[in-house]
């Protein structure tokens, strides 16, 4: 898959670098109403589909490794089709998304597998410019799973605009796909940065702290409405850095570094089960895997890793050190 108009090739986004967020379809969102050209689309020879069952991808499984891409025919071979969707073109193909029923009677022949889309992600199973789309396949077909009623008056919805929208006969409500906004940022203090860890998150890993933005607020509100809540410390200047899609199950992960004014932590128990100030030189080490006592932070996928990165290195784009608060 290469650069379209939409994602020229020469643009290197900060944000590109995350898990998810590389994606070089050009969506067609356009042409989205024309029901001919998504006909057309759809026989082209080019014509390719991403296939879930629930919320796991299916892929064709051979000695080349793994591939994602089905025809539409193949598709229906290997289940019911229950919603199709189309995610846009490049310069090889017309791709599409597919939910399918799962099925005992797949083909014998067919070697396929059901892979988790974050083990496709985190053990680089797929090229970064197929995890992109195949995450707004996921976020997508999610979205269609959890809206097949309309929130207005119950009735049933059906798929629109090329499984962009869906549409309520009885009363005439049109529903869009939903991504929910977050925070995740990096508060530092001079040659130091505040991590927090969950009691869900692997032994010994670290990471951003992170949370969703609610009704009526700003970006910088919300990074320090979260750290405020999670680990007591007020935040004065609050700049972006980066974004990444984040499909579980329809997330926009908005990564922010913040100017700590204070230092002194009190945690919420059941947001965090730890938090502490880290020196610059020891993220180095988590983020190279060589720290003495075994910490480590998120790996490369996550965003929390670019945000990291960015500051223990000195690749970010201010200067947030001695910074006046907003």
């Amino acid at each position: 898959m290469h650069g379209s108009a939409t994602n020229p090739p020469h643009v290197k986004d900060r944000s590109a670098s995350a898990g998810f967020a590389l994606n070089p379809l050009n969506r067609m969102s356009m042409r989205r109403q024309d029901a001919a050209f998504l006909e057309q689309m759809s026989r082209s020879e080019t014509a390719r589909t991403l296939v879930f069952s629930e919320d796991l991808p299916i892929v064709k499984r051979g000695p080349g490794g793994f591939d994602p891409f089905f025809t539409l025919a193949e598709a229906a071979e290997l289940g019911k089709v229950q919603e199709t969707a189309f995610l846009g073109c490049d310069e090889e193909l017309a791709l599409f998304a597919s939910l399918i029923e799962r099925s005992e009677d797949a083909p014998a022949g067919e070697k396929i597998a059901f892979i988790d889309i974050r083990l496709i992600a985190t053990q680089g199973l797929l090229p970064a410019e197929v995890v992109g789309p195949l995450g707004e396949a996921k976020s997508l077909l999610s979205w269609h799973v959890r809206h097949r009623f309309c929130s207005n008056c119950g009735a049933p919805t059906r798929s629109l605009a090329g499984g962009w929208r869906r549409g309520c006969d009885r009363c005439g409500a049109q529903h869009f796909p939903r991504t929910d906004p977050a925070v995740i940022m990096l508060i530092v203090d001079g040659e130091d940065c505040l991590l927090g860890r969950q009691a869900a998150f692997a032994p010994k890993m670290y990471s951003c702290l992170a949370g969703f933005m609610e009704s009526g607020e700003t970006i910088e509100d919300a990074v320090r409405r979260e750290v405020a809540e999670e680990a007591g410390i007020a935040v004065g200047r609050v700049d972006y850095l980066a974004s990444q899609p984040w499909p579980f199950p329809s997330s926009l992960m908005i990564g922010c570094i913040g100017e700590a004014l204070g230092r002194d932590l009190s945690l919420d128990d059941k947001e965090l089960e730890d938090a502490r100030w880290f020196r610059r030189d020891e993220v180095r080490r988590m983020l190279e895997r060589t720290h003495p006592s075994g910490l480590t932070c998120p790996s490369k996928v996550a965003i929390a890793n670019l945000l990291l990165t960015a500051w223990a290195y000195d690749d970010i784009p201010f200067d947030i050190r001695g910074a006046a608060s907003l």
